[in-house]
């Protein structure tokens, strides 16, 4: 990994970018600008800025805040702000956000959900790799609770949905025993 001072940096704003080879899974917990110039498979959740470079290969779970693909892309991403595709884009698979921008010549093979926009504190239905990401638990975790009843859930043609008001009100249960 490099931290670079790429093209993207002004004086306030700092990008770390991955030009590895990389598999597994990232979890940034605190906002980043990451850019992926390599190859990274696996499961990546990050807050702030994620840019998968026009030369990367990504095979990957994402959720972020806001995403912007230039490379090549095969997975789900799920974003809570945005995802921009750019003219270099190549995505197979499942996208979720409130709002998207495909640039000509970007190419999108699969599935694109447009959902309500989910700050802290906001209302609304929450997808599972959102859930997981806000409780800081493996999306195995989540599902697990959601099967045995242990946390509110509802599933919708296989696809789990988390209803954000009452995930708060069974943290604050939790919270009490």
């Amino acid at each position: 990994m490099a931290l670079g001072r790429g093209k993207h940096e002004s004086a306030d704003e700092r990008w770390l970018e991955v030009d590895a080879s990389m598999t597994g899974t990232l979890t940034f917990k605190d906002p980043v600008n990451l850019q992926i110039n390599g190859q990274f498979e696996g499961t990546l959740q990050t807050k702030g800025n994620l840019l998968v470079g026009p030369k990367a290969r990504v095979n990957a779970t994402i959720t972020g805040d806001t995403i912007t693909i230039g490379g090549t892309l095969e997975g789900t991403v799920s974003a809570t702000a945005r995802i921009e595709l750019q003219a270099s884009a190549r995505v197979t698979g499942k996208i979720s956000t409130p709002r998207l921008t495909v640039h000509e010549g970007a190419i999108l093979h699969g599935s694109v959900e447009m959902v309500a926009q989910t700050t802290p504190g906001s209302r609304g239905w929450m997808s599972l790799e959102e859930l997981a990401s806000y409780l800081e638990v493996e999306s195995g975790t989540v599902i697990e609770w959601a099967k045995t009843g242990r946390l509110p859930a509802q599933q919708d043609n296989g696809t789990w949905r988390f209803d954000r008001a009452r995930i708060e009100e069974w943290l604050a249960h939790e919270k009490i025993k």
